[in-house]
């Protein structure tokens, strides 16, 4: 597909606003939608296009080998449309394989192949591999570690005063020793009685 210096500046036009958002003209809007329809249109014209050689390529591969000419030059031009040859393709060109043409064709189409399953196998791979963890340096830990490391950006970091060791608690003080008064106290005499009184006699 090729561009011409006008549909290339209303392109670069579109790239313009995309990349920087801005109101666009009446006159933008129109060229851009002009361009869009343009590309759709040939966009299917190459689809078309490509549906019909492949058509023909299975035609003139089922007469083989009658239609090896017409079949090699075809089969040389869908592959340089990305075509991506199959079974039938390699069976055919080994069996003309007498043909230089058709010795190099099959060398291509072999590494075409080759590349085709090995596309198909790493992306079934990307697939079911999960997703990678994202890992820290040893170096970035080892440095968030450090005092100061987390907040560096806010400043300088203070030096950290050493803590005082903490003093002992105080003993507690001797309890006094009782003596043995405390201990044994002595024992309470009882009490004299008072004399009784004394009765005159009657006399």
């Amino acid at each position: 597909m090729a561009f011409g210096a006008e549909e290339l500046r209303v392109l670069r036009r579109a790239l313009a606003l995309a990349l920087h958002p801005s109101p666009a003209s009446d006159a933008d809007v129109q060229d851009c939608l002009r361009l869009a329809a343009s590309v759709d249109d040939a966009v299917s014209e190459g689809a078309r296009l490509r549906a019909f050689l492949l058509a023909d390529l299975a035609r003139y591969r089922a007469a083989l080998p009658g239609t090896a000419a017409g079949y090699l030059a075809l089969l040389e031009e869908v592959l340089g449309t990305g075509y991506q040859p199959g079974a039938d393709d390699l069976a055919a060109l080994r069996a003309l394989r007498g043909n230089p043409v058709a010795a190099a064709l099959l060398d291509r189409c072999r590494a075409v192949a080759e590349q085709a399953v090995r596309n198909r196998l790493a992306g079934r791979v990307t697939a079911a591999a999960p997703a990678p963890r994202a890992l820290v340096p040893a170096s970035r830990t080892r440095l968030l570690a450090l005092p100061g490391g987390r907040g560096s950006a806010d400043g300088p970091a203070k030096p950290k005063t050493p803590e005082r060791p903490s003093q002992p608690a105080a003993p507690e003080p001797p309890r006094p020793v009782p003596t043995p008064a405390e201990v044994f106290p002595p024992k309470r005499r009882p009490a004299t009685p008072a004399d009784p009184p004394h009765q005159l006699a009657a006399g």
